[in-house]
């Protein structure tokens, strides 16, 4: 991976102040990863609040337009938490054929390119209850899905979050409103993705 350009793309996940930050990585996972892959060259160009029909609208002019060697995409809980609050919601159906667009759209344009897709997540506590997590694991199961059509490389956050909950820690130390990570929940989010991704 030396020499390469990663293009993280997402939401609030992933902006975290990104734009106030001198470096442009902001002060989440994509900072803690810049800063293990040292002799990569790393973007951040998540905005908080974007839902797939947002990266959608703004793919060809930031994403496409950098020529990244691999584009590692977060995305998905706005879609659910839109759902959840009477929003501008999105069925499953049309949220999956946009994600589907989107990756269709990046290969074709970049044949070579590495698909990095990471899982949403939330976990139980703040605005979270279970009635989050039919909605989000039917996005999550079709996000799945379309990394193994597209040949990307699948980063299961869900997993790692419950996997920590499982060995002690309260989703609190994670997840501080149940959807945006804390500094451990963001360290948790960059390990997940250098142990799937790699750093060669």
């Amino acid at each position: 991976m030396s020499g390469q350009l990663v293009v993280f793309q997402g939401d609030s996940i992933t902006d975290v102040g990104r734009r106030d930050d001198p470096e442009g990585l902001g002060e989440g996972y994509v900072r803690t990863i810049a800063h293990r892959l040292p002799n990569v060259r790393v973007l951040n160009l998540g905005i908080s609040g974007d839902r797939v029909s947002d990266l959608a609208g703004r793919w060809d002019t930031d994403t496409l337009a950098s020529s990244p060697d691999v584009v590692s995409i977060l995305v998905g809980i706005n879609d659910v938490w839109h759902q959840r609050d009477g929003g501008d919601a999105v069925p499953l159906h049309t949220f999956a054929a946009s994600y589907r667009q989107l990756l269709k759209r990046t290969l074709a344009a970049l044949p070579s390119v590495r698909l990095v897709i990471c899982e949403p997540f939330a976990l139980l506590c703040g605005v979270v209850d279970a009635g989050w997590f039919p909605d989000l694991d039917e996005r999550r199961a079709a996000i799945r899905a379309l990394a193994g059509e597209r040949g990307a490389t699948f980063v299961p956050l869900q997993t790692s979050f419950d996997d920590a909950v499982a060995g002690g820690l309260r989703p609190e130390d994670l997840v501080f409103d149940g959807v945006h990570p804390t500094v451990a929940g963001h360290a948790l989010i960059a390990e997940a993705w250098l142990g799937t991704v790699g750093t060669e």
